[in-house]
């Protein structure tokens, strides 16, 4: 029965019915308790009628002390005659004694973060996924706004919770919808022209959003794409292309975007999301403006952005030439427009969390419409039921420990006098790429990073013994064939680690190389350590195992990030030093 068949729905706002169930993340219908009907009092608790027994069976579970849940040959619920009566649903209001007449309540009063919750399951952690966990009822139609497509084996076939995840975040030049015919190519078939990766730790204390300039020189690895009939195009590589062509050209699609991320920085991409024009100009529209700010008046003729220096709310086409303008920003590349979209993306995300949006239904509902109209997005997570998982998992991440971030490049070096191209500047580039690789924050999540510095400090703080003195075990755990020889080889003949042996393949393959010891062994450990270039978090203090000999031995097991004897093996627990900006704090375009 509804809040009409109650004859409640005078004063209750439909809305107000569905409320956010924090255990499971969904929105369920709960409806308020009939108000009296009959001047009859109702029977006492001790004999409670059949109605209420069928009404409460489900609030009660538990078995008396010293007695089965369930006696033998009693339907399931039906309360035995040494039963109390069973308990009400804590919505129901205290049942009055008889004879005495039932005083009114006032029902408290909810409060504005209580009634925001009615309306949204959370606010994205990213523009194009900011707002599909709004209104649990609403998602039904929501899923005919999403438009899928399927990249085979690029993509994950689901969602899970508990890992880290990487999306891809598409903006195509592609001149659909009213009033885009002023921008990009006008014979574009769609290229990657703005792109980010973002990726979202597994504890989601943080995020980083780094962005690949479509103009960086790349080698676009062969892919697949899947015909309307079915069939799969198999497409050629491209060596030396600009990075915006593997989308769109000999009709690649975001699967080979996201091979294409994979090959230049060896980061597997989890799923994509890809919009047009239409996204900043509906998004900001629906949340009434976003704020952005300009350290110097702009008059772009190429954009036709006109504003003067200072703090501006923008929304609609003016958002949109707002994130297109490059000639008037830094030095009129596009690396300066990636700033300034990154600082736009930001502000946008402010908007979104703020209580002015949370609070108001309508901008809810035009957000929600906004942001699934926009999308095309890979079938592992085309259901915008997955698409609201993912958002309550993103809204987790502080704003402040959303880094943005763009991958270091250089001038190429094919071109002569003007350089309309870039190419990664692998010394630099490489720790970036490392650092998403093994969930490494790029903001200063305090908690994390003490912990782990603490740990460090007291394994390998101490003496350290000589390397004649180390009794080793080696064992290969992962790393290719032949690595625990070659590091025998090199500790005996080049180290002087005279005392180790090598004992084949170890009982298990482990993803990190480990050293073991006992607690009497740890100036050799720390020694050891020193020589293979090992952290901390490697040292595994412990137990010990006995020689050919007869004597204890420390076990050094080569994992799969063995890179060969002699080389560090230090994974990267700490983020390199990048230019980068955070989501919650505003930058003014230069």
């Amino acid at each position: 029965m509804d809040a009409q068949g109650r004859g409640r729905a005078d004063d209750i706002d439909p809305a107000d019915q569905w409320v956010l169930n924090p255990n499971t993340g969904e929105y369920e219908l709960r409806l308020p308790p009939s108000g009296a009907q009959s001047g009859v009092p109702r029977p006492r608790r001790g004999t409670p009628s059949a109605a209420t027994r069928t009404r409460s069976a489900p609030a009660r579970d538990r078995a008396a002390p010293g007695r089965d849940r369930e006696a033998p040959g009693r339907e399931r619920g039906a309360p035995g005659p040494d039963v109390p009566g069973p308990r009400r649903r804590r919505a129901e209001p205290p049942e009055p004694v008889p004879g005495r007449r039932r005083g009114r309540t006032k029902a408290p009063k909810k409060s504005k973060a209580k009634k925001a919750l009615l309306w949204t399951g959370g606010t994205m952690a990213l523009v194009l996924v900011a707002v599909t966990g709004a209104a649990y009822a609403y998602l039904k139609h929501l899923e005919g706004n999403v438009q899928t497509e399927d990249v085979g084996g690029s993509a994950k076939d689901g969602f899970s919770k508990d890992e880290a995840f990487n999306i891809l975040i598409i903006g195509t030049d592609k001149r659909t919808g009213a009033g885009n015919e002023g921008y990009g190519d006008k014979n574009s078939v769609g290229h990657a022209d703005t792109n980010i990766l973002l990726h979202v730790s597994k504890d989601r204390t943080n995020a980083t959003a780094l962005s690949i300039p479509r103009d960086l020189i790349v080698d676009i690895p062969e892919c697949r794409s899947k015909q309307d009939d079915g069939t799969e195009t198999v497409i050629k590589p491209s060596q030396s292309v600009r990075f915006n062509t593997s989308l769109g050209q000999e009709d690649r699609n975001p699967g080979c975007t996201m091979d294409t991320v994979k090959a230049v920085t060896g980061i597997t991409v989890d799923h994509f999301m890809m919009a047009d024009f239409n996204a900043v100009k509906t998004l900001t529209t629906a949340v009434g403006g976003v704020e952005v700010c300009l350290a110097k008046n702009v008059n772009d003729s190429d954009s036709h952005l006109k504003l003067s220096a200072g703090k501006h709310t923008i929304e609609g086409e003016q958002a949109l030439a707002f994130v297109r303008t490059r000639h008037s920003f830094g030095n009129a590349g596009d690396l300066d427009r990636i700033k300034v979209q990154q600082q736009f993306i930001g502000s946008l995300m402010r908007k979104m969390s703020s209580s002015d949006t949370l609070t108001s239904p309508t901008k809810l509902y035009k957000l929600a419409e906004a942001a699934t109209k926009a999308l095309t997005v890979d079938t592992g997570i085309g259901k915008v039921s997955t698409l609201k998982d993912m958002a309550l998992e993103l809204k987790k991440v502080p704003t402040k420990n959303i880094t943005f971030t763009t991958v270091p490049v250089k001038d190429n070096p094919a071109e002569k006098g003007y350089h309309a191209t870039v190419v990664v500047d692998e010394p630099r580039a490489q720790p970036v790429f490392d650092a998403i690789k093994n969930d490494v924050s790029f903001t200063a999540v305090k908690q994390k990073e003490k912990k782990e510095k603490a740990a460090e400090a007291a394994r390998l703080k101490g003496s350290r013994s000589a390397a004649s003195d180390i009794r080793v075990d080696i064992y290969n755990g992962g790393a290719e064939a032949g690595s625990a020889q070659e590091t025998l080889n090199w500790l005996q003949n080049d180290e002087g680690v005279l005392k180790s042996s090598q004992l084949g393949n170890a009982d298990e393959t482990l993803s990190k190389t480990t050293l073991e010891y006992s607690p009497d062994q740890a100036d050799q450990a720390r020694k050891l350590a020193d020589l293979m270039g090992l952290s901390g978090s490697a040292l595994k203090p412990g137990k010990s195992e006995k020689n050919s000999q007869g004597l204890p031995a420390i076990v050094l097991t080569l994992g799969k990030d063995f890179k060969g004897a002699g080389v560090p093996l230090t994974a990267a627990t700490k983020a390199p030093d990048v230019e980068k900006s955070t989501a919650d704090k505003t930058v003014c375009a230069k």
